[in-house]
């Protein structure tokens, strides 16, 4: 939708739900100009006497408007207003029965009346009392000329004019009551589904927390143990066993922040640092350690938190997905920053040959695929582009370009 398409304003009950419901102003102010049009200049020429030009030419100015009124009523309430007023003036040079309502013609009053109406549900209060006072001051003004003497009848208009702009009005605040309180029990019921999401979150953290935790810590104490448990260890296997704890201690750290994550959205649970760039070459020593070789080509840019995130945690999934599927695969793995005329990029590139030797088995059961799905929202979300596929010597690429400049990562 297009700006102008958005201040273009509304006809009278264009919101409402039933179609015969946004109709109804357009045919009421149909009837409406058909029927006065007519009228008017019939009354105004025969029992008031009045010129048959002037009369079609008050007629015109008195009841077309009604239809620019459902658009646009106080437009139209500024024509009507003055027509009905320069209709009384007209009227003053004619001689008619004292028995003929002045100085506003029954015909006029409807008209009026349903002018009153549309302002009553569009405008605001203060642009009714506004019209009100206008109405009645022209009234009382025109009652100074009055031909025939003042009377009571000379005040309908002003009367029946306060009755419609105040029944209109209390009508459409009715309405935007009503629709107020659809919009805050819409606010409540998203509100319940957030708490009904937070405490499903809360649950699944405490799980995940009684399960890998337990486990997680388990394989920290063996490990940490094993050079005192068993005897004979060579210093390689103790080194080993000494990595195996460092590594489960730091998953175990890492895991404990993301539950942080999971019970507080805002993410307060996340007092630690974020590991970026410069954390990367530690899952390379970790990997490495896993029996895989791998190639190291590290970065030194200074890069926004959430991509350093972002490329720590791609390598992260890449070199993990290596030790599940392609054990003792060659691998490299490079992080490095490019710099053209149109921006500035980080690209991030995990490339592993054939394993050695087919596994007999695959090290996880029931992969969930979720690894590939996650980096591609990672990258999404920082603006970036992902390709990731198999080679034709059966191994696999994982290349990851991530934006440095022309996005806020504030």
């Amino acid at each position: 939708m297009t700006p102008v398409e958005e201040e273009r304003p509304r006809a009278l009950l264009a919101g409402a739900s039933r179609r015969w419901i946004r109709v109804l102003p357009w045919g009421v102010a149909f009837v409406l100009c058909v029927a006065l049009l007519p009228t008017t200049i019939q009354v105004l020429t025969v029992d008031y006497g009045l010129n048959g030009g002037i009369a079609s030419a008050l007629a015109v100015a008195q009841a077309a408007p009604l239809l620019l009124a459902v658009v646009h009523p106080l437009r139209a309430w500024y024509v009507i207003f003055v027509a009905d007023v320069a209709g009384a003036l007209a009227l003053l040079g004619v001689d008619f029965e004292e028995r003929l309502l002045w100085p506003f013609p029954p015909m006029e009053i409807v008209g009026y009346i349903g002018l009153c109406l549309a302002l009553g549900l569009r405008e605001p209060r203060r642009t009714l009392v506004l019209v009100w006072l206008a109405t009645a001051g022209a009234n009382v003004g025109l009652g100074f000329a009055a031909p025939h003497g003042t009377s009571a009848m000379e005040v309908l208009l002003t009367i029946l004019s306060g009755v419609a702009l105040l029944l209109a009005a209390a009508l459409r605040e009715r309405y935007e009551a009503q629709r107020r309180l659809a919009e805050q029990e819409t606010i409540s019921e998203a509100e319940r589904d957030r708490r009904t999401l937070l405490e499903e979150r809360a649950r699944i953290a405490r799980e995940l927390h009684d399960v890998v935790a337990h486990h997680m810590s388990v394989i920290t104490v063996q490990a940490d143990t094993a050079a005192y448990r068993l005897d004979g260890l060579s210093p390689d296997v103790r080194e080993e066993f000494t990595s195996v704890a460092a590594t489960a201690r730091e998953s175990l750290g890492e895991m404990r922040r993301l539950l942080g994550v999971l019970r507080n959205e805002e993410g307060h649970g996340e007092l630690a640092p974020q590991p970026g760039l410069k954390r990367i070459g530690q899952l390379v020593e970790a990997t490495a350690r896993a029996g895989v070789p791998v190639e190291f080509t590290p970065c030194d840019a200074d890069v926004p938190e959430t991509v350093g995130l972002s490329a720590y945690r791609i390598v992260q999934e890449a070199l993990a997905n290596v030790v599940r599927h392609a054990p003792g695969a060659p691998t490299q793995v490079s992080v490095s920053e490019s710099v053209t005329e149109d921006d500035t990029r980080l690209t991030v590139l995990v490339v592993n040959g054939p394993p050695p030797e087919p596994p007999a088995a695959p090290l996880e059961e029931g992969g969930t695929g979720h690894g590939l799905v996650g980096m591609r929202e990672r990258v999404r979300l920082a603006g970036g582009t992902l390709d990731v596929g198999p080679l034709p010597d059966g191994g696999f690429r994982v290349a990851a370009r991530l934006p440095l400049t022309g996005k806020d990562f504030t």
